[in-house]
């Protein structure tokens, strides 16, 4: 589907001008349409150049305020931090006004083909890992969505035969109305974001939309393993690929005798790999690999390829990267870990002797869960952020009281190495959005890692 010539000289509301807003943007002015600005934040908090840049090509900005008329523009675009039930953007839509995301522009103006994956976590470790085994196959292949570059960047240069591997998050999936993935994949589906979301089933509701628009004639890839992600696929129309490490499939893909395997749905199958051919650690990284090999082999990918990519693959940044080792204390950043399951998973995964960093923006989360894996893992909980007093009452709760409470990351870090032994792993994995004190996760990840080469020099 391309609609390019139908946004020419569309009057179109851009909400939110972050990173997503100001690809949007761009990408927007290049289709001829009249393009405006609007974000709550004032005008000083910009880069003046690149408000000057925008103005030069006739956008016309509201920041920290709302535009007089809002019945002017033809659509809003929301940047996937902008919720849809603000007052302005309701009101918009009941008059009539065309509301769409990011991600459902980039899906109209782009010729590509789309990779779609979601879940609660595993998403940017599956998007990275399908992306080089893609590029390992010889297709011209862009990594975009929340993993980091915008998919309208990429998606309006997008000719036939593109593919634009997408890591999708709920808040760019819920805007969505045309968005079709060649294959689609949802891994897991643990309580995120229920602040924006309200309860699991609109969470449910909102990952489900990846595969609303697929037919017969595409694929979703969907974890067996995770009885209430696996629900969300009674209303697919795809052909639904499950996938397992617990369980051997009729058709899926799965773990049998160490090794992963494919069972198309001719009853074919097909040994892609060994397990010991996988680098990342962590038994959640055997069922992100799963997903992955998965998803190739149903996009045509051979399976040989498929393996040279698994064995080839180091991990990503901010997902339990390791960052070295200093005074015998081995240092892990899972700034990535942003919900209560992500850090159970990284904790799991590093397994013992643990100095947990951990706290932020809990959006609304019961710590309860996390509290329930510190014991015998965990032996000292070093907390910074607006909820850290939350995650250390849900500590209590369960026992645990090896806590200390810190202001920054600079001084937690300095707290770790001084309680930390040899043998010791220090890991940042917050359970918490990072909001509070950071821009994104990245940013909170990256000032880990300087806090930790400073200890070392």
């Amino acid at each position: 589907m391309s609609n390019r010539e139908n946004l020419k000289n569309t009057k179109i509301l851009v909400v939110g001008f972050g990173k997503s807003g100001m690809a949007a943007a761009q990408a927007l002015l290049k289709l001829g349409a009249a393009v405006s600005v609007q974000d709550s934040k004032p005008e000083e908090e910009f880069d003046p150049n690149v408000l000057t840049f925008f103005r030069n090509q006739g956008v016309e900005f509201y920041l920290g305020t709302l535009p007089l008329n809002m019945e002017a523009f033809d659509m809003l675009v929301l940047s996937p931090g902008v919720s849809p039930e603000l007052d302005f953007i309701s009101n918009a839509v009941k008059t009539g006004t065309e509301l769409a995301g990011e991600l459902e522009i980039a899906y109209r103006i782009g010729k590509g083909n789309y990779i779609a994956i979601t879940g609660t976590n595993g998403k940017t470790t599956v998007t990275s890992l399908v992306g080089e085994i893609f590029e390992l196959s010889g297709r011209k292949t862009s990594v975009v969505g929340n993993i980091g570059v915008a998919a309208i960047s990429a998606s309006a240069e997008s000719e036939e035969g593109d593919w634009l591997v997408t890591e999708c998050s709920s808040f760019q999936l819920e805007t969505t109305k045309y968005f079709k993935p060649a294959v689609s994949a949802i891994l897991n589906l643990t309580p995120d974001h229920l602040n924006r979301h309200h309860s699991m089933s609109a969470y449910g509701k909102a990952k489900a939309k990846i595969f609303a628009n697929q037919t017969e004639n595409e694929y979703l890839v969907i974890n067996k393993d995770d009885a209430d992600c696996y629900r969300l696929a009674a209303e697919c129309k795809a052909k639904v690929v499950p996938f397992s490490t617990k369980e051997e499939l009729n058709a899926g893909v799965f773990v049998e005798d160490e090794k992963v395997v494919v069972v198309d749905f001719d009853g074919s199958r097909t040994t892609v790999c060994a397990l010991n051919d996988i680098r990342i650690i962590g038994e959640h990284n055997i069922s992100n690999v799963v997903a992955a090999a998965g998803i190739c082999y149903f996009a045509g990918i051979d399976a040989e390829i498929i393996a040279t990519g698994i064995r080839a693959f180091n991990g990503v940044e901010h997902r339990i990267e390791y960052c070295g080792e200093y005074d015998g204390v081995r240092y892990y950043n899972d700034s990535k870990g942003t919900n209560t399951a992500a850090a159970i998973t990284a904790i799991k995964a590093v397994n013992k002797n643990i100095i947990l960093i951990a706290g932020g923006d809990g959006k609304e989360q019961d710590f309860s869960s996390l509290a329930d894996e510190l014991a015998g893992r965990v032996k000292k909980l070093v907390l910074l952020g607006r909820d850290a007093e939350l995650i250390e009452n849900a500590a209590n709760e369960a026992g645990f009281y090896d806590c200390v409470r810190c202001g920054d990351m600079r001084e937690c870090v300095e707290k770790a190495s001084e309680i930390s032994a040899e043998g010791d792993c220090v890991l940042l994995s917050p359970a918490c959005a990072s909001w509070d004190m950071y821009d994104n996760y990245e940013q909170r990840g990256e000032h880990f890692k300087r806090c930790i080469a400073e200890l070392m020099k």
